[in-house]
C-alpha cells in the first residue's frame, strides 16, 4: 500500500540488538540447565549416524536407543574420570615447584642486574607473576567443565529423551519440508556440518595430542600424557585453545629444564599445530563450518560469556545451529550468510566487473 510506513532501518537494528542483550541475559541466567541440554543435542546429533546404520540394518527399536546411548555414556564416563584426574594433578603439582620458581628468581635477578635494570622494578615484576596463578587458571578451566559433566544424570536424561523422540522428529521434519523447504534444509545442513565438524576436529585432536604426548616425553616435562588431554580437549576451543592448551606444559618446561627445555616445548607445540591443524586439518574440514575466522572468534567470546567453559567448547556448534536459524531458514539472508563466511558469492567478480564504473571509460584507454 501506498500509505504503508516503514519502520526505520536504525530504530530496527537497535531493536534487534535489544533483543540479543535480553535473549542471552536470559540464557546466560539459566546456563546451568540450557549448558548441558546442548551439550546433549550435539551428542545425539553425533551419534547420530550409529542410529541410522542399525535402522537400515534392520536391527530392533530398543537397539536403536541403547546403542548411541552406550556411546554418549562412554564418552561422558570418560570425560568425567579424565578431568578428575586432571583437576587433582594439578591441585598437588604447582607447590612441588617452589624451589626451581626460587632458582628462577635469582636468575632473573642476576641477569637483571647485568642488563642494568633496577632490582625494585625486577621484584615488582616477578612478584606480579606468580606460577600458581596459571596452574589455578588451567584448574578453574578443569573444574568447570567437570561441574558441567558431573550433572551426569541430567545429561543421560536429556540424551535418552533426545533418542526416544529422534524417530519423531525425522519425520515432523519430513512432513514439514514443503511448508518451511528453507528451514529444514537450514537444520540438516547444521546437523551434518556439525558431524564433520567433530569428526574432523576429533580426529586431528588425537593425532595432535599424541605427537605433543611424543614430544613432552622426550623433552622430560611431567605429566605429558595429561598435557596431550588438556590439548585434544582444548582442540574444539577455536583461536584460544591453542594457547590454553601450551601455556602448563611450556610453564613446566621452564621450571623442569630451564629456558631451554620452555622454547622447545613452545616451538615443538607451534610446529605440530601449523602442520596439522593449519595445513592439514582445512582441507579435510572444507566449508563445513561457515565461518570467517573475525566470526569464530567473536562467537567464542560470547559463548564462553554466556555458558561458560561448556560455551568455549561448543561455540561452533552453537554458531552453527544460530545461523541455520537466524540466517539460513531465512530466504533473504543470503547476503548476511555470505557476509558472515568470508566467502564471496559465486560469480561475484564477474558481478562487479559487468556494473558499469567497472569498465574503462574511453579516457582510461591507453592510446595507441
Amino acid at each position: 500500500m501506498a500509505g504503508q510506513r516503514t519502520m526505520p532501518r536504525a530504530l530496527t537494528v537497535l531493536l534487534c540488538a535489544a533483543g540479543a542483550v535480553i535473549t542471552l541475559g536470559g540464557m546466560r541466567e539459566v546456563a546451568s540447565i540450557l549448558g548441558p541440554m546442548l551439550l546433549a543435542l550435539v551428542l545425539v546429533i553425533a551419534v547420530s549416524p550409529v542410529r541410522a546404520w542399525l535402522q537400515r540394518h534392520g536391527a530392533p527399536g530398543w537397539l536403536l536407543v541403547a546403542a548411541p546411548l552406550t556411546v554418549v555414556l562412554f564418552v561422558l564416563l570418560g570425560m568425567v574420570a579424565i578431568l578428575t584426574i586432571s583437576v587433582a594433578q594439578l591441585a598437588g603439582l604447582a607447590p612441588t615447584y617452589a624451589a626451581q620458581f626460587n632458582e628462577l628468581v635469582v636468575q632473573a635477578q642476576d641477569l637483571a642486574a647485568r642488563l642494568g635494570v633496577g632490582t625494585d622494578q625486577i621484584n615488582r615484576a616477578i612478584e606480579s607473576f606468580d606460577p600458581g596463578k596459571v596452574f589455578s587458571l588451567v584448574q578453574g578451566f578443569a573444574s568447570g567443565l567437570l561441574g558441567v559433566f558431573s550433572g551426569l544424570i541430567l545429561i543421560v536424561v536429556l540424551v535418552l529423551a533426545m533418542c526416544l523422540d529422534a524417530p519423531v522428529f525425522s519425520r515432523i521434519l519430513s512432513s514439514g519440508s514443503n511448508h518451511r523447504p528453507k528451514l529444514i534444509d537450514a537444520l540438516a545442513a547444521f546437523a551434518r556440518n556439525t558431524r564433520r565438524y567433530l569428526v574432523v576436529s576429533t580426529v586431528f585432536g588425537i593425532v595432535c595430542a599424541a605427537l605433543d604426548v611424543t614430544a613432552l616425553w622426550l623433552l622430560g616435562v611431567p605429566l605429558p600424557l595429561l598435557w596431550g588431554v588438556l590439548a585434544l580437549i582444548t582442540n574444539y576451543i577455536p583461536n584460544l585453545g591453542f594457547v590454553i592448551g601450551l601455556v602448563p606444559p611450556a610453564l613446566l618446561g621452564l621450571l623442569e629444564g630451564g629456558v631451554r627445555t620452555m622454547l622447545l616445548v613452545v616451538a615443538a607445540y607451534m610446529a605440530i599445530n601449523f602442520v596439522v591443524q593449519s595445513l592439514i586439518q582445512p582441507k579435510f574440514l572444507g566449508d563445513a563450518v561457515g565461518l570467517s575466522t573475525t566470526v569464530t572468534f567473536l562467537s567464542l567470546l560470547l559463548w564462553a560469556f554466556v555458558l561458560g567453559p561448556l560455551g568455549a567448547l561448543l561455540a561452533i556448534p552453537l554458531s552453527l545451529l544460530a545461523r541455520a536459524l537466524l540466517i539460513d531458514s531465512d530466504p533473504d539472508g543470503g547476503w548476511a550468510a555470505t557476509l558472515i563466511s568470508g566467502e564471496a558469492p559465486p560469480g561475484a567478480d564477474a558481478a562487479v566487473r559487468s556494473r558499469p564504473e567497472a569498465r574503462p571509460g574511453p579516457d582510461d584507454a591507453s592510446s595507441p
